[in-house]
């Protein structure tokens, strides 16, 4: 990368980063506290103020903020400025209960795009470049978090959002983009698209995948990348900080996601006990904001699990997280086993058989729970295995399961094409076990 294309605090030094987080926090913290009934609160309660920090490790002091807080504030209590100076609303779909709702000031949108636009040139765009985003547009902060940060590093968006997959294909065809943004799921739909239309993949323009929005495994990417003959790079980000954008994987190292810790202060917290971690140490992302105006949030526990990584050569002022291992509150407990569909997708990707569309089904006949995996045949074997091959494919699967995830499984394969294809972020796991 041409090192000239920088901004100055990506080669700042960790020192000088360090510094400007200490400034910016103490200003967050004060702002909440000020305006927000909530963070005044639970400030009391917990014995702390604004003036207490003393250091970033004094942070661990303060309250966490849940996504309970946001929706018992719902829905404009966790908003640190007058609502005319709020100029965009986002929010969760809502399906699990309340919605969470987030607001942005006219800075915090020009910040968003920059953050974007700067998470985009990490991941190889370059002004001029066509974009071809495919996530969803709407509440959903993903197709619109990637729309203004293109057109603010200087690329054509193209509006595509998500649905619609073989016109997704004709689209890619005629308009040729440089770069494509989706989930991480929906770009192998695509591919499938692309074979069941003939269409040559790895000869079209595309170069650069930027994936978000889910977990996926370096399986999926590999597979994402011979498909469509494309790099394919992790992008980070959550509607309640404040959209993608948070954290990218650069291009030139591949060496996990650098957080922009300039506007963003990471802590991993043990999930249970809520306890700081050691640096390098798997659990809990927890975020605190540094320079958000509307809904300024401190050590929101984001349930996505990690690890700190020390800065990379990439940007030496910054650190960098691990790949999303998954959700806190999406691991199965199985048996006594804990699991994480991550462990069964990264398994799955050893058998050259098996295409990467699977399911896990979870339920309890009797007193036993029981784990099924339904997975899906590669296109080029449907037809040509006899039911003792396959029948073969899925015990020596299932042996194979066991030995990495240590539980004993039912594993049915399927021909291509049966299981539905996701739109936007896969769901992957049906708990059908009876609610206590």
């Amino acid at each position: 990368m041409d090192q000239g294309a920088l901004e100055p605090i990506e080669t700042a030094s960790r020192d000088a980063v360090r510094a400007l987080q200490l400034t910016r926090l103490r200003d967050s913290l004060a702002r909440a506290a000020a305006a927000v009934p909530h963070t005044r609160h639970a400030f009391a309660a917990a014995g702390v103020a604004p003036d207490n920090l003393r250091s970033l490790d004094g942070l661990a002091r303060f309250p966490f903020t849940t996504k309970d807080d946001l929706r018992r504030n719902y829905p404009w209590g966790m908003f640190a400025v007058p609502m005319p100076e709020i100029i965009r609303i986002h929010a969760s779909s809502g399906t699990t209960g309340t919605p969470t709702v987030v607001g942005y000031t006219r800075d915090d949108i020009a910040t968003w795009a920059a953050l974007v636009a700067r998470s985009l040139r990490a991941a190889g765009a370059r002004p001029g470049d066509r974009v071809h985003v495919a996530y969803g547009y709407g509440l959903f902060t993903g197709g619109l978090g990637l729309h203004y940060g293109a057109e603010a590093l200087g690329c054509a968006a193209i509006p595509v959002s998500v649905g619609g997959t073989e016109r997704q294909v004709q689209l890619i065809r005629d308009f040729r983009p440089d770069i494509i943004a989706a989930t991480p799921s929906y770009l192998l739909a695509i591919a499938d698209e692309c074979e069941r239309q003939g269409v040559d993949a790895p000869t079209c323009s595309l170069r650069v995948a930027v994936c978000g929005a889910e977990p996926w495994t370096e399986g999926m990417r590999a597979e994402i990348e011979a498909r469509l003959g494309l790099v394919a790079l992790d992008i980070y980000g959550l509607s309640e900080v404040m959209g993608p954008g948070i954290g990218q994987e650069c291009a030139e190292t591949r060496d996990g996601l650098t957080l922009w810790e300039d506007h963003f202060y990471p802590e991993i917290i043990d999930p249970v006990t809520g306890a700081v971690l050691p640096e390098g140490e798997e659990g809990e992302l927890v975020l605190t904001t540094l320079t958000r105006q509307a809904m300024p949030l401190l050590r929101y526990r984001t349930r996505d699990l990690t690890r700190l990584l020390p800065p990379g050569p990439a940007r030496p002022g910054m650190r960098r997280m691990a790949r999303i291992k998954g959700r806190s509150d999406d691991m199965l407990i199985i048996r006594g086993v804990n699991l994480f569909p991550s462990q069964v997708e990264a398994a799955l990707a050893e058998e050259p058989r098996l295409a990467p569309h699977y399911l896990l089904e979870v339920t309890r006949p009797a007193r036993l729970d029981e784990l099924e995996v339904v997975v899906e045949l590669r296109p080029e074997l449907a037809g040509r295995m006899t039911e003792a091959e396959q029948a073969a494919l899925e015990q020596d699967t299932a042996a194979m399961l066991r030995g990495r995830i240590g539980l004993a499984a039912a594993l049915r394969v399927v021909p291509p094409g049966t299981i539905e294809r996701s739109q936007g972020k896969a769901r992957r796991v049906f708990d059908r076990r009876p609610k206590a």
